[in-house]
């Protein structure tokens, strides 16, 4: 087991596309009819992965990056719609905790519960976050450079985009009316952002004592406007950010723990 590998998720492959140009002494490794390519970005340790969409695939894929390619940390990169007052299009939202939206056992289990647990909210590790926080700030902090050339901001309303950190959803549902993000707010009224598959991935590296962090480009704000062409959006905005995030994370000049687990003591 390589003694500080990171393990870089994203569910389509848009989102890596970046990373994967970047990506030196790559090889590929089929496993569990996924592909991971193993190689070093920026000096440092990876195995990449798109794990697919949803929950299932989600779970299954950061299994298989813990136990098969021995990553001791892992980081989420993708999209998500924006749910909270302020998160707009274009925004990044980085997770401290996250939950399953859509899991209700009642009443065997508090609504929400993943059952034999006794948690609803499984946290983000707080050295990793705090990182993959401070390098978001390096990046689209203010006064930073824009990222996307002036066409496509305007094709998508963009504007410059801010940070925000706090829970996301996710379920084995694309939220995309006005009435499903209604309810997920009055819900779940601390919600930024909902997704498909980070609830899935904490869960497990909680279950493998594995740091993790997660961030997310906003979409669209998971209601009747969310029918944008995501694939123009996540080819030309998401991956770029998720790039620029990363390398600001992992550059050799750079202090970064997310990737050295031995500086976070007891893991979570």
């Amino acid at each position: 087991m390589n003694a500080s590998r990171l393990g870089i998720v994203s569910a389509i492959a848009q989102e890596q596309r970046g990373l994967l140009d970047a990506l030196e002494h790559s090889r590929r490794v089929r496993h569990g009819n996924r592909e991971y390519t193993v190689g070093t970005l920026w000096g440092r340790d990876v195995v990449l992965v798109l794990c697919g969409i949803g929950k299932v695939a989600a779970a299954a894929t950061t299994t298989s990056l813990i136990v098969e390619f021995g990553c001791t940390a892992l980081l989420f990169t993708g999209v998500a719609g924006g749910l909270g007052e302020g998160v707009a299009v274009g925004d990044v939202v980085i997770a401290d905790s996250l939950l399953q939206h859509d899991l209700d056992a009642r009443p065997l289990y508090p609504r929400y519960e993943v059952p034999d647990t006794g948690k609803s909210r499984f946290t983000a590790d707080a050295a990793s976050t705090d990182a993959l926080h401070t390098a978001a700030q390096t990046v689209f902090g203010a006064g930073c450079p824009p990222l996307i050339d002036p066409t496509t901001r305007h094709a998508f309303g963009l504007h410059a985009p801010r940070v925000h950190r706090g829970l996301i959803v996710s379920g084995d549902r694309f939220i995309s009316t006005r009435a499903d993000s209604e309810a997920l707010r009055q819900s779940l009224p601390d919600a930024l952002a909902v997704e498909m598959e980070g609830a899935a991935v904490a869960q497990v590296c909680h279950d493998y004592a594995t740091p993790f962090a997660l961030a997310r480009t906003i979409s669209d704000r998971a209601d009747d406007t969310a029918h944008i062409d995501f694939g123009r959006f996540i080819h030309t905005v998401a991956s770029v950010y998720s790039l620029a995030l990363v390398q600001a994370l992992l550059q050799p000049a750079r202090t970064d723990r997310l990737t050295d687990p031995a500086a976070t003591p007891g893991g979570r």
